[in-house]
């Protein structure tokens, strides 16, 4: 049996991985929209796999990890109600992140806010669901700090945030190669051309 007492640095491995994994995750999906094709209907689309991918990744692994474990089927109504509504906000969120990039929003901006806002709210509902001993009087100045310091990193980065380079006129890509495939006489000083008759 595992020992409980001393963690390690697992917890801080996996951490790190849902960081990787959500921080190229609005890039990712803005990049699918776009590779959609479909201006009116992309984010739909887009969203479409995103509901695919949640299915192998969320339903298809889990199932297979029990089966293999041997674990047992029964799923309380608490657990199985909560778990559902965690599901169903996380679906809704990655949908606002859609709707976001479909009304223009920038994917840097866009994520530093969602980023920026969401441990806040994490913060203030873990609060309310499990209030800290003592009340809310013993919270330290340290902890409401922390959520300016949050809220005022991603204004920043989303109001300073580096503007893409310059993307290259599309005609001037493709004239290059054109002109360089057409085949031109040399001018030798002469006309090459018909000759008008002399009057």
């Amino acid at each position: 049996m595992a020992d409980q007492s001393n963690p390690g640095l697992t917890w801080l491995m996996f951490s790190l991985l849902t960081v990787a994994s959500w921080g190229v995750y609005g890039v990712f999906l803005h990049t699918g929209q776009m590779g959609m094709g479909d201006p009116v209907n992309g984010r739909y689309k887009a969203f479409l796999f995103v509901g695919i991918a949640y299915f192998i990744t969320a339903v298809l692994a889990p199932a297979a990890l029990l089966w293999a474990k041997g674990a047992s089927w029964v799923f309380p109504a608490k657990g199985a109600w909560w778990s559902l509504i965690a599901g169903i906000v996380g679906a809704i969120g990655a949908f606002g992140v859609l709707l976001a990039f479909g009304a223009q929003g920038k994917p840097a901006a866009v994520m530093a806010i969602v980023f920026a806002g969401a441990p806040i709210v994490n913060a203030i509902v873990s609060l309310m669901m499990h209030p800290p001993a003592g009340g809310w009087g013993a919270i330290k100045p340290q902890f409401y700090l922390g959520i300016l310091l949050a809220a005022v990193g991603g204004c920043l980065v989303t109001f300073f945030k580096p503007a893409p380079a310059p993307a290259k006129p599309a005609m001037a890509q493709k004239a290059a190669p054109a002109s360089m495939g057409q085949f031109q006489m040399p001018n030798t000083g002469g006309s090459s051309g018909p000759t008008s008759p002399r009057s």
